[in-house]
């Protein structure tokens, strides 16, 4: 797998290793998998029990069309429904462990997922794939073209992306949380706030790190008045590492 680097709106570089072009064909093949077993279930369902069938033998060619849309819709918008609700994932790619994410390092908006399904139907559709198969190995970030006009990537969160290899704070195994409202960050989130935080921290430049503390807290809700900056960004980190480690 090649690596990715991305520069984040606070110019902190990060790492990533970009998904395979094996992981992603695999992860297609299980949301086939999903979509024919969808397919399987909607016939046996209303055209063997129920027998749609019939009435469909006596309508008119629109009428056979509209119905044919209806049970399809769940198909066509598969991926984008999916990665919308799963933040850049479908079943396939989870269980594949990888994910769609802005190449700033944010979380991937529904307008990105739209992008992306609006040019899957050139890439995945005609040619079986072969287009988005050709720009992904040709591209040095392996992109397809509707992350290219999107502006995303495909990254692996196996072995050294891993949340707690990678950004938090260690904790102690009798450490007490001090702010449940870090749940409300990103992994995307926590990840730029330690890159940005560190960096700040060694060439002592306290007054962004009081603008990471502000930005943190109106993002959370968290209050705190007793904390310095530096400490309160200490908590934070752990706080989230403690969150995301029990919710694993």
């Amino acid at each position: 797998m090649s690596e990715l680097s991305i520069t984040t709106t606070q110019n902190v570089n990060i790492n990533f290793q970009a998904a395979s072009v094996g992981d992603r064909i695999v992860a297609q093949l299980l949301d086939l998998l999903v979509k024919a077993a969808y397919v399987i279930v909607v016939y046996f369902i209303f055209f063997y029990l129920i027998g749609l069938n019939e009435y469909l033998d006596g309508a008119d060619n629109w009428s056979v069309m509209a119905v044919v849309m209806l049970f399809g819709l769940p198909v066509i918008f598969y991926s984008l429904v999916q990665e919308s609700l799963m933040e850049g994932q479908t079943f396939g790619k989870k269980i594949m462990k990888i994910k769609v994410i802005k190449l700033d390092g944010y979380q991937a908006g529904f307008g990105d997922y739209l992008m992306r399904w609006l040019f899957r139907l050139i890439e995945i559709s005609i040619g079986s794939g072969i287009i988005g198969l050709i720009a992904i190995s040709l591209s040095s970030k392996n992109q397809r073209l509707g992350d290219m006009a999107a502006g995303t990537a495909v990254i692996s969160l196996k072995n050294n992306i891993n949340i707690n290899h990678t950004i938090l704070q260690e904790i102690d195994a009798d450490y007490v949380p001090t702010y449940p409202l870090v749940i409300k960050l990103s992994d995307n989130d926590a990840r730029i706030i330690k890159e940005t935080f560190e960096s700040a921290l060694k060439a002592k430049d306290f007054k962004l790190i009081y603008k990471l503390r502000q930005k943190i807290e109106s993002v959370t809700g968290i209050k705190s008045q007793s904390d310095s900056d530096s400490e309160f960004m200490k908590t934070v980190l752990k706080d989230y590492n403690y969150y995301t480690r029990n919710m694993q």
